[in-house]
């Protein structure tokens, strides 16, 4: 048999360029250390900034490196795992939950969000934010979307906004029946909000996480979490199984 057209075709330079900066991280720079500058980093390897600025932009995607702010680019240390569910599903806010409630206002959702909430394309819901910090750092954030129909008892609570009015919405998710939770996860980039939250720049590379929290056969909230790629590992249940799906077939890893 003959090659094929993609087997035949030459490995990227920025690709080949990426091994080499991979192999100089390792043998001599530490982590948290700031790597020089595009132009230095090109004049060494012999590439243009455009091929140099590629293979960064790819380390930095597979954890290698961090671009911060004011700073520069530096190594990374390995990634942290962070849980995103486990096998017993549960609202959030709950006792284990390792989120902080930021805020929370009443806002129609993006047009993208109002099919899987079930809600008019100019219905207000309830948009809680929330941080997750590990280790000192900020790794996510998150908008929760909370329907009015799934806290109705909400207008009673004294609690008009802010950090207290999250934590409100949060305990009224509490008094639903949960029947179950979907996930899904798929790669990103940090806009302008992430990227102030997580303390990356825009363009990062992120993981999102979208769950849809079911009860009474309908969507009751949706949470759409932003996790920084450079530094998450992300981990699915206790026993860590994730779903995997080749065409008609369901198969489990």
């Amino acid at each position: 048999m003959g090659t094929t057209q993609l087997e035949s075709v030459p490995e990227p330079k920025y690709w080949h360029l990426k091994t080499v900066l991979s192999e100089a991280l390792d043998s001599e720079f530490s982590v948290g250390e700031i790597l020089p500058n595009e132009r230095d980093l090109a004049a060494r390897f012999g590439v243009a900034r455009a091929t140099l600025r590629q293979a960064l932009e790819q380390l930095e995607l597979e954890g290698r490196l961090q671009r911060r702010r004011g700073v520069g680019t530096t190594v990374a240390p390995p990634r942290m795992g962070v849980s995103v569910g486990s096998e017993q599903h549960a609202w959030p806010g709950g006792p284990d939950d390792a989120w902080h409630a930021v805020d929370c206002r009443l806002e129609v959702p993006p047009p993208a969000l109002a099919e899987p909430l079930v809600t008019g394309s100019d219905e207000a819901v309830h948009i809680v934010r929330r941080s997750r910090v590990s280790r000192g750092q900020p790794v996510a954030s998150e908008l929760l979307y909370v329907p009015a129909a799934s806290v109705p008892d909400l207008s009673g609570i004294d609690a008009p906004s802010g950090a207290a009015r999250a934590r409100a919405v949060l305990r009224e998710l509490q008094r639903l029946e949960l029947e179950r939770q979907e996930n899904a996860v798929e790669l990103g980039s940090a806009g302008a909000d992430e990227s102030k939250e997580l303390d990356r720049l825009p363009g990062a590379p992120v993981l999102v996480v979208t769950t849809r929290y079911i009860a009474r056969s309908r969507t009751a909230a949706l949470s759409v979490a932003t996790y920084r790629a450079d530094t998450c590992r992300l981990t699915f249940g206790d026993f860590g199984g994730v779903e995997i799906h080749h065409g008609p077939e369901r198969q489990a890893s």
